[in-house]
């Protein structure tokens, strides 16, 4: 079976890119199937990619490039499956991948990952349906995304991200010292101005308290201009940190903190999981199910920065509690392995290849945040 991955390559760096070569790693070491990267932002040959360091012209460019690509790669594969980001984006690279893949009869898959989808199909629901509705299977990173798309009479499986725990060394945090890690992108729908003024509260508690800011966006100068103003020291920003790198920051810190008011579920915490942090994060999107309040982390309401600074201080004083939700949490990160989701996404391919085998609904069962609290409870 040859499978086409239709996303963005590793230079723009994003949740899309890592979730898509975690995928290839993975899809290599199976027999009798074949990955290959459908970049939607190509490499142009090098005399040419001065056309690519100019404004408008950049994105005409790598559109014609992209289109081009498709209709040369395609033909070549018996499932299509894209990512897909929201707004914008969506009609550039996903809607054309769809389109021409249907046309070629062949198996559409579109891996809708966005925490900003509710919005984008209410605004853009003539732009963004039917083309959504021409896929063949609809797959979403968490039951959230599910319901969202129930919502608008679409049907949706959902497959979790993956993370490589190899990657992530798991250092013991006792005590918990007052060291916070924020990396999310500069955007101001993850509200990283809010991680901020938490943070502001919590130095006025314990002067010592560390932050590092990694990241970049449209909201940097927002965001250095708000440190000076707020008096905050000991904040770092180590600017944008490749994929590759990350397992370093993560190894700095103690604790992880987020404060988006749009997501759906971050990689970034379940990697943070995975290296040991203690988690505190808001409720947006998806989010409450991947962290279970009390037990893998702290949540609290959206937009409530001062929740967020309480949280990060009654883990400070409460050891006990720290340790329980760390090692919890870690404990946890077996649901999102590559062994945890390889038989959803094996069964998901078949069911779109030539052969065409129904794909068992149970595969993609999941439960909600409530009935997993209850479950724990009962237990």
């Amino acid at each position: 079976m040859r499978v086409g991955i239709v996303v963005a390559t590793p230079e723009i760096i994003g949740g899309h890119a890592v979730q898509a070569m975690r995928l290839m790693d993975g899809l290599s070491r199976e027999p009798g199937l074949a990955a290959r990267l459908i970049p939607i932002n190509p490499r142009l040959p090098r005399p040419l990619r001065w056309l690519q360091r100019i404004r408008y012209l950049r994105t005409l460019v790598n559109e014609l490039v992209y289109l081009v690509s498709l209709l040369v790669l395609l033909p070549r594969c018996d499932v299509v499956h894209i990512f897909s980001a929201a707004y914008l984006s969506f009609l550039l690279a996903p809607a054309p991948a769809v389109i021409l893949a249907k046309l070629l009869g062949k198996g559409v898959l579109l891996n809708y990952h966005s925490g900003e989808a509710e919005d984008h199909l209410r605004r853009w629901r003539r732009t963004a349906l039917p083309f959504i509705r021409m896929a063949d299977l609809i797959v979403v990173p968490s039951p959230w995304l599910v319901e969202v798309f129930a919502r608008f009479g679409v049907q949706a499986v959902a497959i979790s991200n993956t993370v490589e725990l190899q990657r992530f060394s798991f250092r013991p945090r006792r005590p918990l010292r007052p060291v916070l890690l924020s990396n999310r992108n500069f955007e101001s729908h993850y509200n990283v101005a809010g991680v901020l003024r938490a943070f502001a509260l919590v130095q006025r508690q314990v002067p010592e308290a560390r932050l590092i800011m990694a990241g970049d966006g449209s909201e940097r100068a927002r965001l250095h201009a708000l440190a000076r103003e707020l008096k905050l020291e000991r904040v770092e920003f180590t600017g944008a940190v490749a994929p590759a790198q990350m397992p370093r920051l993560y190894e700095q810190a103690d604790i992880f903190i987020n404060a988006s008011e749009v997501d759906n579920t971050p990689l970034s915490i379940i990697e943070a999981f995975a290296a040991g942090l203690a988690v505190i994060t808001t409720d947006a999107g998806g989010i409450p199910y991947l962290v279970t309040d009390e037990r893998t982390g702290l949540l609290v309401r959206c937009g409530d920065e001062a929740g967020l600074a309480q949280s990060v201080l009654r883990l400070l004083a409460d050891d006990a509690l720290a340790q329980r939700l760390i090692h919890t949490a870690r404990a946890e990160c077996v649901k999102y392995t590559w062994e945890a989701v390889r038989e959803q996404w094996l069964a998901a391919y078949a069911a779109l290849s030539p052969g065409r085998v129904s794909v068992p609904l149970a595969l993609f069962h999941h439960q909600s945040p409530s009935s997993e609290a209850q479950a724990e409870q009962s237990h």
